[in-house]
């Protein structure tokens, strides 16, 4: 058995039965055994993307540099040959493609800018834009989410730009992601640029880590919603998914 792991000095000890090293390697063999736990229970740690404070001191383009270098050495150690013509130049596209695509909206100088005009047809119904294209990652194993989002409003005065709500649903959705925060952070997001608490979201997304990898189910979809203000009344709630139907 193992004894406590540390002694009057403060430096691990074992009872003889193992060494120092040997209870390093067990702490770390259950670090990483909770840790692919947590990730295939889907596991949410918080509504806002978990970022270290100096997380944009670095530029872009010493960003892509890194990534590239790193990704290199995934490849090599996987057995590819990046010799070859096919390979050579993917350390680099696959750096550039985290940086300047689909992991863009970690950084905040690429959030969209809103600007919200007078509502002068005084329209003061729920305005539904419904099948936003979404396409975003799952942090758990960097695999795609595919889906569609559904948004409504009503306005307190202002209209803002139909795509604006597409390009803040990208913008969230272009981070590694789990799915209910995506769908609060729409929602918040949504609240705060269009200065009315009656929002609601609802995505409906497929998981690539659930059909690819896994369990392997290709027909399953996970369906997110948030709700504010008025849509928290069940009618208005009823009125806004069967828009979102069709119906």
């Amino acid at each position: 058995m193992w004894s406590t792991p540390a002694n009057g000095n403060g430096k691990p000890h074992t009872n003889g039965n193992g060494t120092a090293a040997d209870l390093a390697a067990v702490a770390a063999a259950i670090a990483r055994a909770t840790h692919d736990d947590a990730g295939d229970a889907h596991v949410l740690t918080g509504f806002e993307t978990p970022l270290r404070p100096d997380a944009f001191m670095m530029d872009d383009e010493l960003k892509i540099e890194l990534i590239a270098d790193h990704f290199r050495q995934i490849m090599h150690i996987l057995g590819l040959d990046l010799t070859d013509d096919s390979l050579a130049g993917t350390p680099n596209r696959v750096a550039k493609m985290y940086v300047q695509e689909i992991f863009k909206g970690l950084n905040p100088k690429n959030k969209p800018s809103v600007t919200l005009f007078e509502n002068r047809y005084a329209y003061s119904e729920m305005l539904v834009e419904r099948d936003i294209t979404l396409y975003s990652h799952c942090e758990h194993h960097f695999v795609p989410i595919i889906g569609k989002a559904h948004v409504a409003y009503f306005s307190s005065g202002k209209v803002v730009g139909l795509s604006k709500i597409n390009r803040i649903v990208q913008y969230y959705a272009k981070r590694p992601q789990v799915q209910e925060r995506l769908t609060v952070q729409i929602g918040e997001e949504l609240k705060r640029s269009l200065g009315t608490d009656d929002v609601a979201v609802v995505i409906d997304a497929a998981h690539l880590c659930v059909s690819s990898r896994g369990i392997n189910d290709t027909s399953s979809s996970t369906v997110t919603h948030f709700y504010a203000g008025k849509f928290e009344q069940e009618a208005v709630r009823m009125q806004f998914l069967n828009a979102v139907k069709g119906l």
